[in-house]
This record gives C-alpha cells, structure tokens and sequence, in this order.
C-alpha cells in the first residue's frame, strides 16, 4: 500500500513539472513574439559595452539639418556603431563570426565572413582595437530608420599575426563612411567604407604653468629642481585610499615635507582599487582631498595613473584609457599638478606581456593623456637607467629608479644622460636599514644615512631631480609589491626615514 502511494505522489509531481515547464516555454515564445528578441539573448559574445569597449567618442551634429534627433537616438546609433566594431574586432582575432550577425545587415556581414574565410585558410589572424572615433552626423531619415554618418580620425592599433607569430603591428588613423539601418530595433551597419579625408591638426597650443627647455625643467618661467618624496601613510601603505583613510595625517605628513625643504610628492593610482575604467567616485573624493592638501603646503604632485596593473591586452586598451581619461580630465586644472607617471616600472612586464606589446600600449597611452591635457609632462617610471632608454621620445621628462650601490650612480646615471636630452628624474632610490636574520649583511641605520648623505652630495652637484623611497618604515609589506619570499618582503619594510616608533631616522637628516 506504501509503494502504490508513494508511486501515485511521483506521478502526480511529474505530471505538474511537465506541465509547468510547457507553460513557462509558451509563455516565453509567446512575450519573444510580441516584444522582440532581447539583444542579451542574441548576442553570442554577450556584449556590455559599457565594460567591454570604451573608445573616445566625440560627435559633430553641427553641420546636420534634416529630423530632429533625440539625444537617446544617438545613444542608441553610438551603443550599437561600437559594439560592432568590437564584435569585427573578435571576429579578426578568433576567426569566428559569433556576434557579427546582430550588428551587420546580410550584405555587410558577406564581407566580413570572406575575410574570415580567407585568413583561415591562410592561417592568419588579427588583433585590433580603435582608440578614438569623431563621428560627424550627415543624414538621418524622417521615418528614423536610417542614418548616415562620417567617422573621421579613428585611430585603430592593429597587430597581424601569421601561423599564432607576431609579424607585424602598426597604429592608422582613417576616416569612414557608415550607414546604419534599423532592423528589430536595433541598429546595423549596412555600409562601411574607408574614405579619404584631411585630417585637421589636433596639437593645440596652450598656456601652461610648466614648460621644458632642452634638458631644464621650468615652472612659470623659473628653473624647477624636483625634492620629492614617494608617499605613502605609515598606516596604510598601497591602500592609501581605503577604509583607514585619513587626511589629516597625510596633512601632516605633506607639512613635514614641506618644512624639510621638499617640493614635490610622488602619488600612486591602484588601476583595480579606483574601479578600473568605472572610476569610483568616493576614490576621486579622497585624491582630491589628498591634492587639495598637497597643494596647501605647496607641494608639486606628479601622479601615476596605473600601479597594480600589467594585463595590456589589446581588446581591454580602450577599457585603460577611459580610466586615464577620467583621471586627467578630472585632475588636469589642479594646481598641485607637476606631471602625469602613466605606468610604475612597466619594463618588469617586458618578459611576460611582450616587449613590444608593453611600448605599445604606453605610446597610445602617451598620446591619449595628451590629447586631453596637453599643460602637464608626461612620464613613465622605469625600473633602472638602462630601462629608461626606451621610448625617451614619446616623454616629456625621463624618470628611472635607482636601488643599485650608489657607488653605481654617478656612472649610470651619465650613461643614460648620453642617451636623452630631456630632463631627467631620479624617481625612487633609497636604501633599507633592515639587516636581520632575512638580510645579515644589509646596511645599519648609519649605513642607510650615508647612502642618503652621498646621494644628496650628487643630486646636488649636478641639479639631479629626484625622489626619494620612502617617507616612512612600515610594519606589512603586501606580497603583491614584493612576493611572498621573506627575505624580500622584510627588506622593504625599512626604507623610511622615519621608524615605526615615530622616531626620525639618521638618515632623515639627509631627506633633502
């Protein structure tokens, strides 16, 4: 009798989930029907392109004078024109079509599959991005079904590669002539095509503060040697902006600075912890209050816009520099400002990411800094003087780091003035106190200030700008900044001038 019930409670169960399943698969053709496919649901590469693909757009509507277009409308033209961009770009990279159906018409997409079919049967593929798109609005129909448009100055980074090796990379700027119709609500290229176009000249000459005069550094009109420090707080050192905020000590510590007779402060951007290319706001509040007490206490702030950060994937360039972009464009007025670090020691990643890769990205990023700033220098820390060598014509200032003997410096650092005729930064050096059982034969506390000592004498004889590592010892180094190995992490516990008692170290006496 227990088997019979129990068979008859199944039945009874299966019977209503097959029910319920057909009408839930009813109901869902039924709302496909009547409201038109979702664009999440079509899109095979599930596309968010307020994540995935973030170009510079600026449209001209100025010369259009056909229906009046809602600002949504162009949204909406902007939101689908790009994300076909970067379903192509895909397509390039994977030789497969996923996606390209939902943003290209019938016709346009045959192009696209012949190139496909072509680079795989050639064994070829490409990575490609655009940067920067100025798309001037010529035609938008009455019936707002159709629209046409020209993209002009679309700056696009390319890299081909033949049998998965790297043969070729090169940056183009071209303009385009697009059509784009509306089909299911959504918009669709139906026509792209490269056109001829004269480029107006961008580089804009401004007033600023800052000028550079062969291998001299000038502040309104008036030789500038840089005194710098690298800050941190002693609390919270590569969390300065986190819960433990508090600008009342970094107040303090910027007053110190001051009264020691330093000028300059050297401040650190964690790409991640500011949200990345979606900026957070509460960040921003706090570097700006770090700015505004920077610039209180007369302090030059040179700001390095990506630490923690070493992907430079070509398909995520974009997702960067709208990170820059919103960076600069919020901090480029201040007046504590010197200059723009767009990346601490990217040379590190040279091995992993690829050389070339690596200068590429920094030359694009170089470029998309100042085209939305063009009164501040722009700079990259390289980790040694060798390393800064490189790209020393696409930086305003050199800037390198020195942590070898300083019996070392003044030979390296006339090699590398050989090489440049910029002026140069000496951006971090310094020397830990620590010589315990991870570091028996490491200098003293009176070792540490006679380093310092003899790094001044140098810095002082040639007009050497410089900044020193670091303000303060700290009790933690993050295995993120020096690995796990503790040998490593504990030496860079004590390259302050000040210990973790608070008390002034030898070497304080030669802060500056």
């Amino acid at each position: 009798m227990l088997n019979k019930n129990l068979y008859r409670a199944i039945l009874i169960l299966t019977f209503i989930a097959v029910n319920a399943m057909i009408i839930f698969g009813l109901s869902s053709v039924w709302g496909f029907l009547n409201t038109g496919a979702s664009r999440s649901t079509m899109l095979h590469t599930e596309i968010k392109s307020r994540r995935m693909y973030l170009p510079e757009v600026v449209w001209d509507t100025s010369a259009y004078k056909g229906r009046a277009m809602e600002n949504q409308s162009l949204q909406e033209i902007e939101r689908d024109y790009l994300n076909g961009w970067y379903v192509k770009n895909l397509a390039l990279h994977s030789n497969k079509t996923f996606g390209v159906e939902d943003y290209y018409t019938d016709s346009a997409r045959v192009n696209i599959y012949n190139i496909i079919d072509f680079n795989k049967a050639h064994d070829l593929s490409f990575t490609t991005t655009t940067t920067n798109h100025h798309p001037k609005l010529l035609f938008y129909s009455a019936d707002g079904q159709l629209v046409v448009f020209e993209d002009r100055r679309v700056r696009q980074f390319s890299q081909t590669y033949s049998e998965e090796k790297l043969i070729d990379e090169e940056i183009d700027t071209s303009s385009y002539k697009v059509m784009m119709l509306l089909e299911d609500g959504f918009w669709r290229v139906r026509h792209i095509k490269k056109v001829r176009s004269d480029f107006e000249n961008v580089e804009l000459e401004v007033e600023a503060d800052w000028h550079i005069k062969g291998d001299q550094l000038y502040f309104k009109n008036k030789k500038f040697q840089i005194k710098g420090m690298n800050y941190y707080p002693q609390d919270s050192p590569w969390d300065m902006y986190g819960e433990n905020f508090e600008i009342g000590v970094i107040d303090n510590d910027f007053e110190l600075l001051k009264n020691e007779g330093l000028n300059t402060l050297r401040l650190f951007i964690p790409y991640e912890d500011f949200g990345k290319a979606g900026i957070k706001p509460a960040k921003l509040e706090k570097l700006h209050k770090v700015m505004d007490a920077a610039d209180s206490n007369d302090l030059k702030v040179i700001l390095t816009l990506f630490d923690f950060y070493g992907d430079y994937s070509v398909l995520d360039w974009t997702l960067t520099h709208e990170h820059a972009r919103q960076i600069v464009n919020e901090f480029k007025d201040h007046p504590a400002l010197l200059a723009w670090d767009l990346k601490n020691e990217p040379d590190l990643d040279f091995e992993s990411r690829g050389e070339s890769l690596v200068k590429k990205w920094l030359e694009e990023m170089a470029f998309q800094v100042k085209q939305v700033d063009q009164r501040h220098p722009v700079t990259i820390g390289w980790s040694s003087a060798k390393a800064a060598e490189n790209l020393n014509e696409t930086v305003d200032l050199v800037s390198y780091h020195f942590y070898e003997p300083m019996e070392n410096f003044i030979d390296s650092h006339q090699e590398l003035k050989e090489q440049v005729t910029k002026p140069i930064v000496v951006q971090e050096f310094g020397l830990s106190s620590y010589n315990g059982l991870w570091n028996p034969f490491g200098a003293d506390l009176t070792g540490q200030a006679e380093y310092h000592k003899y790094m001044q004498q140098q810095f002082s004889n040639a007009n050497i700008h410089y900044v020193s590592w670091t303000l303060y010892d700290f009790p933690e180094i993050p295995s993120e900044v020096a690995g796990s190995l503790p040998w490593r992490k504990k030496k860079q516990t004590a390259f302050g001038f000040i210990d973790l008692d608070g008390n002034k170290k030898p070497a304080f006496e030669f802060i500056e």
